[in-house]
């Protein structure tokens, strides 16, 4: 059959059509990721803790909310790279930055923190203040801080965190617990010690005192300002930004270290078809040549490839594993050739009966009988005509390759440095995920490589008509 003609008969069958639109999604995503990230995501920003420190913890899916008896705290992060204002006065100019936060949470914030980068100045040092305006008018002054001066021999223009933001950690600093324990006494009325304080800053800045000791949220409308003393006009900052803490995150949660769980899944979409394709395609070209030089040509090198076959199907392929992997290092070319090299004789035992069937055939007798070389009538007349059950073998081992590269990631045998379904599953159960109720960490990797090895299953199935035409032509597909 011609390439058209197989993707019409695909196509015909319902079950052809889910796998075909299933394959498009995966392939619409795949393409998405691999314009949007970094190559070196894995590396980069995956098992980066620095990158995930402004992010909560084993945080819930955002859209739980709905199912919510209250709502919960969205963690939310302002970023600002221009100010919203500039005034100069006689005592320098001042680069004002403003955050709107409507907030109408039932919780107050699990943490808040500050970061601040890329600071460049030519003289005197700036000096940045942060507060927050609450809705009932009052300002609480959380931060000052003085951006380190010029070091001796160093010359101007001056950089500061440039290469790694200044950032404080709202909810544990001490000058910010001293700063809210003075708001406390000033506005609020009352006499905290620093340790009531620290034990529950973000209860006084986002709350108001219910009376019996406490505090409740206070809903409305806070304004974050961020303000910058600078003494030139070439003084700049990169970027300003002010977390506010939440409890829940995102569209897939967050994991242990605070990982964005979707950004994790969605990379695992290429990965798992790097792995399916090119394991399966490699072992379907191995498989199917040497099946095929095996059955046609016979004698000793049938018996030499079909020897080889028996060691390598009985050879056992964990311990191999564990002890390459202990030797070369967790890589996920070494899990791809560990599949490809123990892959293969499977389905060259399979090609070689068939191939032993057509190679009696009066076809192949008359083109032998014609002259054609034993290759021509290998790969020209015998291949052909297996060709179909060669494509269906190379889809239906394309999800047997994805879930084992999810099974061995599960056991800690998969490549660390490349977040894959498998690993974040891995991670999961180790973490003690299923035993704490972190559901969305565990369910959506579990669901997607049954998703990747199902796409791949209805493929092969709608594919069916193609390899037996028994059932195209009676309509059975």
């Amino acid at each position: 059959m011609k390439p058209k003609d197989i993707l019409r008969t695909l196509l015909s069958s319902w079950v052809g059509r889910i796998g075909a639109a299933f394959l498009a999604l995966m392939l619409l995503v795949s393409v998405f990721v691999l314009a949007t990230y970094p190559l070196d995501f894995g590396k980069k920003v995956w098992n980066n803790p620095v990158y995930w420190a402004d992010y909560p913890q084993s945080a819930p899916p955002a859209w739980t909310n709905t199912f919510s008896s209250g709502a919960r705290v969205s963690h939310t992060i302002f970023t600002a790279d221009e100010p919203y204002d500039v005034v100069t006065d006689s005592t320098g100019r001042y680069l004002i930055y403003r955050f709107n936060l409507g907030y109408d949470y039932d919780e107050f914030p699990a943490f808040t923190s500050f970061s601040l980068s890329g600071v460049t100045f030519s003289d005197r040092p700036p000096i940045l203040s942060l507060s927050i305006l609450r809705p009932d008018g009052k300002e609480v002054l959380l931060l000052r801080h003085i951006v380190p001066g010029a070091a001796a021999g160093e010359t101007a223009p001056y950089s500061r965190y440039s290469e790694t933001p200044f950032r404080v950690y709202l909810t544990g600093d001490q000058a910010v617990a001293y700063n809210v324990r003075d708001f406390a006494a000033g506005e609020l009325g009352l006499s905290l010690s620093l340790a009531e304080v620290q034990a529950k800053p973000e209860a006084i800045v986002f709350g108001q005192p219910d009376g019996a000791g406490g505090f409740m949220p206070l809903p409305g409308e806070y304004r974050i300002n961020v303000t910058a003393l600078t003494y030139a006009d070439a003084d700049t900052i990169a970027e300003v930004k002010y977390v506010l803490g939440g409890t829940v995150y995102g569209l897939m949660g967050t994991d242990s270290l605070g990982r964005d769980l979707a950004r994790g899944l969605l990379f695992g979409f290429p990965v798992a078809l790097l792995i399916g394709v090119v394991t399966s395609v490699f072992i379907t070209v191995i498989g199917t040549a040497t099946g095929i030089v095996s059955g046609y040509v016979g004698g000793k090198t049938d018996t030499f490839i079909q020897r080889l076959c028996d060691v390598l199907a009985n050879v056992p392929l964990l311990p191999i594993l564990i002890f390459l992997a202990f030797i070369i290092g967790q890589k996920l070319w070494l899990v791809i050739l560990i599949m490809v090299v123990f892959g293969w004789p499977g389905l060259t035992i399979i090609t070689r009966s068939m191939v032993m069937q057509h190679a009696a055939s009066q076809l192949v007798e008359a083109t032998r009988a014609l002259g054609a070389s034993p290759s021509r009538i290998m790969f020209r007349h015998v291949l052909f005509q297996i060709g179909p059950f060669v494509l269906s073998q190379m889809i239906f081992s394309t999800p047997g390759a994805i879930l084992a590269e999810a099974g061995l990631s599960f056991l800690g045998l998969g490549d660390p440095s490349i977040p894959t379904w498998g690993q974040i599953l891995e991670s999961g159960f180790s973490t003690g995920a299923v035993y704490v109720g972190y559901w969305w960490w565990v369910l959506p990797p579990g669901l997607l490589v049954v998703f990747a090895a199902m796409t791949f299953v209805l493929l092969a199935l709608g594919l069916e008509p193609v390899v037996n035409p028994r059932l195209r032509q009676h309509g059975t597909a």
